[in-house]
């Protein structure tokens, strides 16, 4: 038995997010392909007394199955750097900059990647000073797509048509966070990247049966067709690929991410996000894209594990 087999693995999911049911399946599945691999894990669904069940389980390495929320924004990551347990994933700045959608589609920007027109909101002032109706309105035409700042797995996501629309959207809205993005809508093929450590594993297209790409689509069976390799030309393939890895390296990300484009007409990619805890379930499309790399599931977490170590 290797040392890293021996090593007490926690594997932190659940959580408080909004995502935390999705956080459960990933981490059972994680949990128990490690178990069948013989290494010494236990399962710890985390809550504000984490720091304790860390030590009480006497965890030397974090397998991080957390989605949103403080589980992928950088705080985990930094309570565990505070107490020297190494963890799968992006580190602290990593995590952060890749959750917040304003600040990581400025950096995009910067490095030259292509990304959709956006506005951001702010929440109206509670003194009433500042109205729904007062808040700026997009500078280019509808659709517009709307979306919380710092929120994955489409929580939160609208695409309306309408500018009539928009005062009560972005009300809803704003109960997911105190920033909102307003961002043109980019007619295309929605094509998602796998990166692991340094290397592009390879792509998947996403065909939701709903409007696009939402929660509901994710994460239940039977809603979503997946083409791999992605049906788009060999040389936007390429520029898809590239565009990710820029990405990948542009946050400082490292391990397992997931990057996501709306190939338009034309071939462009336009970058959407980058997933620094990517879905570890039965439909998510990491897993998927690795699959068709050659990795299974227990090799694609054995090297998730292994680049943890490495970093």
């Amino acid at each position: 038995m290797s040392p890293v087999t021996k090593k007490r693995i926690g594997v932190l999911m659940g959580g408080l997010s909004s995502e935390r049911d999705v956080s459960m399946r990933s981490g059972l599945a994680i949990y128990q392909n490690l178990q069948e691999l013989g290494y010494n894990c236990v399962p710890i669904d985390v809550g504000r007394d984490i720091a304790g069940v860390l030590k009480k389980e006497k965890v030397r390495l974090a397998f991080l199955a957390l989605h949103g929320g403080t589980g992928e924004n950088g705080a985990i990551q930094g309570l565990l750097e505070v107490l020297g347990i190494p963890y799968t994933g992006s580190g602290l700045l990593a995590s952060a900059l890749a959750m917040d959608k304003e600040v990581s589609k400025k950096i995009f920007a910067y490095h030259g990647l292509a990304c959709a027109p956006f506005i951001v909101a702010g929440q109206p002032r509670r003194s009433g000073r500042r109205r729904m109706a007062d808040l700026p309105e997009p500078p280019f035409e509808p659709p517009w797509v709307v979306k919380p700042a710092a929120e994955g797995s489409s929580i939160g996501v609208s695409i309306i048509r309408e500018r009539d629309a928009l005062p009560s959207c972005l009300e809803k809205t704003f109960s997911y966070g105190r920033r909102v993005i307003i961002e043109k809508f980019i007619k295309g093929r929605e094509i998602h990247i796998g990166i692991l450590g340094d290397r592009a594993l390879g792509g998947v297209e996403v065909r939701p049966r709903a409007e696009f790409y939402n929660y509901e689509a994710k994460y239940s069976s039977g809603l979503t067709e997946y083409i791999m390799p992605p049906q788009i030309d060999g040389e936007a393939y390429g520029r898809v690929t590239d565009a990710a890895l820029r990405a990948h390296a542009a946050l400082g990300c490292s391990g397992a991410t997931r990057v996501d484009f709306i190939v338009d007409e034309d071939n462009t990619p336009y970058i959407l996000e980058v997933n620094t805890l990517p879905g570890m379930t039965a439909t998510s499309l990491l897993p998927k894209i690795a699959g068709a790399a050659g990795l299974s599931f227990k090799d694609l977490i054995e090297e998730i594990i292994r680049l943890a170590i490495r970093e």
